[in-house]
């Protein structure tokens, strides 16, 4: 990932990815972000081993899908991932998805809001700080905002 550029994956679309009318169904689309961001997340170090090994993971708290343009089989696509919003502690966060055909007009948008979860106290947490800097250095969307921090303070 160079500086002001999404991260992104190259993907071609298999058989496999398709529904009953064979164009991309529905669930790809979510699984091809899903992919990226966990690509994202171990081009830093953070792979699954390293996630294991700290006992965290990021938990995915809502999900939304704009579907742009059909997608049919050995279509290659761009899956990219832009920040557009974190809370100062980097416990929640929300990321923009774009989905882009070779001929680079969009397939799909996705919207997803999550947070981190430590595995053993199934309790939401704040990332470790190298962590929190892979999304703190993803490029900003227009509509980037501030979140609030999903850690309860207690009193």
């Amino acid at each position: 990932m160079r500086d002001g550029e999404a991260f992104s994956c190259r993907l071609e679309v298999r058989w496999t990815d398709l529904d009953g009318n064979r164009h991309l169904r529905n669930t790809a689309y979510s699984e091809y972000a899903t992919h990226t961001r966990f690509r994202l997340l171990a081009s830093h170090g953070f792979d699954q081993a390293r996630l294991e090994s700290l006992r965290f993971g990021p938990v995915m708290m809502r999900e939304e899908i704009r579907y742009r343009r059909e997608v049919l089989f050995g279509d290659t696509l761009i899956v990219n991932v832009r920040c557009a919003g974190l809370s100062l502690d980097g416990s929640q966060w929300r990321v923009y998805q774009d989905i882009l055909r070779s001929d680079g007009r969009e397939a799909a948008v996705l919207t997803i809001q999550g947070g981190w979860i430590h595995l053993d106290s199934r309790k939401l947490a704040v990332p470790p700080t190298e962590l929190a800097a892979i999304l703190q250095a993803l490029p900003r969307t227009q509509d980037y905002e501030e979140l609030p921090s999903l850690i309860r303070r207690r009193a």
